[in-house]
């Protein structure tokens, strides 16, 4: 395929999704008409109270989205109560959550109302469905593992801080120190819950624990290297507040911080040495139900694992024969696509040098990507987010076991801007022609388009501006790299284009290889081999991605069955408007009403499609 050749927006082939979500017959208003103020019901102070219970009960929540001010400033100074007692309330929240929805009458609100309703009380729903295990954490989806290389507060919390909580006043520092205080007791409450998970039975495996050690030891510091000693260091100067802050920041890590982390380090050693290679969910008691649990609230559509399974080898199969033909017209027609993958993820002149130096260059590049597709993105969506977003690097006391690239949302008040993280901890494993893909999901026309709309639309109340459902979000911007491509982004960029169907290949994988270790009980070799073997995957990219499945059943199906249901509506949109199609109309009809789930976006989707004129 040629760089001059035109996209075909309604090529793409994908599978139906399941049966919609009853209590939804009422399609959503579009974007222009969707600002219409809401009836006079209880559904709004509902939501008003529930949103400020989560804050309360979720204090990094607040400061993330720059509501930590006015009646909730005293967040700032906290962070989520994960003992017992914290995890207790959690629950009874909930509970309380579901029931106020549920007494809220559905046919005396409007249309929109409906909506929201079903979406909030889904939310909560699901919440009290992985609540219900006796066990466990969260991190991009439910864990059952409190302290894992992606769980617990020693790798979430001094990031949070750095990046986080803002220092501009002497009140913002304060509260600063009495959050670093707040985190030693989060680390104790995290070990404590590990021991009470493990008398359960609930072990992660063994090398999950190691790259868990490996991070503890990075993130022990002294205090004169400490991340959370020197950023309040760094940024009390800048505010001109003195050094007294660096003095009393330091005091407190070496005197409460490090002790704590201590204690964690010997408990997770003496864990160590009781777990086992087993990767998968199965192993556990509860271990299938809480897969099912985990596949059906990340994914929030209703396939089973072996559904799951069969599409993403379905998926894979149609991919591997595109980038087959791509390759072929490179020149590069021996051994098997991932044999040839893997053949330029070596070449010299992709690579970045696996220097600070060389990884400031990977992410400018990444930045100039970022600012070029927005040039196109007026000839796709009649409305963009009001946000700035960059690309930054994962700290590296964290890239050992972090994600290989994540996005985190803008605050709303546009103080913070949306951020898109790469993970360099090694650079081979991000040659250049994999990085413009990666910018467009993460970033535009991805995560931040589709976030950033929805907190900017007015239509949506705060909780549902906030709230996420990864099949959407990570479909929306799984189909943001296919549109990236249709926009023409690759025209001059063949190795580019291989990148994005690679990726496309990798999103196929990661159903059949989550569903192969927690329900097929693959090992974490065989998981491994499959990336390597037939994307041409980085070994350590694939076993850190690997890894992360383990940590985080289910999450990783989200990304293909989510794309594949924002192609199939605009498939069967164009199937039906013919030359009438409108590319922005659909983009605004599927980004309106924020994040749903899968199944209702399908329901409403074609219920918008019925309504439009053929």
């Amino acid at each position: 395929m040629t760089g001059s050749t035109k996209r075909d927006l309604t090529r793409r082939t994908v599978l139906g999704g399941a049966a919609a979500s009853a209590g939804l017959a009422c399609a959503p208003a579009a974007w222009a008409a969707a600002t219409a103020p809401a009836t006079d019901t209880a559904l709004a102070p509902t939501f008003d109270a529930i949103f400020a219970a989560q804050l309360r009960l979720s204090p990094e929540t607040a400061t993330q989205l720059g509501l930590d001010k006015g009646a909730n400033a005293d967040l700032r100074a906290k962070l989520t109560d994960m003992s017992d007692a914290g995890r207790a309330a959690q629950r009874t929240q909930t509970a309380r959550d579901i029931a106020a929805l549920e007494a809220i009458d559905p046919q005396g609100l409007s249309p929109d109302e409906r909506l929201d309703r079903e979406v909030v009380l889904y939310t909560r729903r699901s919440a009290a469905a992985v609540q219900a295990f006796d066990f466990g954490a969260a991190s991009y989806g439910p864990s059952p593992y409190v302290i894992s290389q992606l769980t617990g507060a020693y790798q979430s919390v001094p990031d949070f801080l750095d990046t986080k909580h803002r220092i501009e006043t002497r009140a913002d520092a304060d509260a600063y120190l009495l959050r670093l205080r707040a985190f030693a007791g989060e680390i104790d409450a995290n070990t404590q819950r590990m021991r009470h998970d493990a008398a359960k039975g609930v072990v992660p495996p063994a090398f999950l624990l190691d790259t868990a050690l490996v991070q503890m030891t990075k993130t022990r510091q002294p205090a004169s290297d400490a991340l959370v000693v020197t950023s309040i260091a760094r940024r009390a100067t800048a505010a001109k507040l003195g050094d007294g802050y660096a003095r009393q920041a330091a005091a407190i890590y070496t005197g409460e911080v490090l002790p704590a982390l201590d204690r964690q380090i010997a408990a997770t050693h003496a864990l160590r040495a009781t777990a086992d290679a087993r990767a998968g969910v199965w192993k556990l008691p509860e271990g299938a139900a809480f897969y099912e649990t985990a596949l059906r609230t990340t994914t929030t559509a209703s396939l089973s694992p072996d559904e799951v399974h069969r599409f993403g080898l379905d998926q894979a199969a149609a991919l591997t024969s595109r980038l087959d033909a791509l390759l072929k017209a490179q020149g590069m027609t021996r051994g098997t696509v991932g044999q040839r993958m893997a053949v330029l993820y070596r070449d010299p002149g992709q690579l970045y040098p696996d220097t600070d130096a060389g990884k400031e260059r990977a992410i400018a590049y990444c930045n100039e990507r970022l600012a070029a597709i927005r040039t196109r993105l007026p000839l796709a969506f009649d409305a963009l987010p009001p946000y700035a977003f960059e690309v930054r690097r994962v700290p590296p006391q964290t890239e050992a076991g972090a994600a290989s690239a994540f996005s985190q949302s803008p605050a709303i008040d546009g103080s913070r801007p949306g951020l898109v993280y790469f993970n360099l901890h090694d650079s081979a494993e991000w040659p250049k022609f994999c990085l413009s893909t990666t910018v467009y999901h993460e970033g535009l026309p991805g995560h931040q388009l589709e976030g950033g709309l929805a907190l900017a639309n007015t239509r949506l109340p705060t909780i549902r501006k906030v709230s996420g459902f990864s099949g959407y979000a990570e479909g929306w911007a799984l189909y943001a790299e296919q549109l990236a491509d249709e926009l023409g982004t690759y025209d001059d960029d063949p190795l580019g284009r291989l990148g994005y169907l690679k990726f496309q290949l990798f999103r196929a994988n990661r159903c059949v290889v989550d569903t192969g270790i927690h329900h097929l009980r693959w090992t974490r070799e065989q998981a491994i081999a499959r990336f390597v073997d037939g994307d041409g995957e980085a070994p350590g990219f694939a076993t850190r991605e690997v890894e992360r499945y383990c940590a985080t059943p289910g999450q990783a199906c989200s990304y293909k069955l989510g794309h594949s249901t924002f192609v199939d509506l605009r498939d069967k949109a164009k199937a039906r408007q013919g030359a009438a199609f409108d590319l922005k109309a659909f983009h605004r009809a599927v980004l309106a009403n924020g994040r749903l789930p899968l199944d209702v976006l399908r329901q409403t989707g074609e219920q918008w499609i019925a309504s439009t004129p053929v």
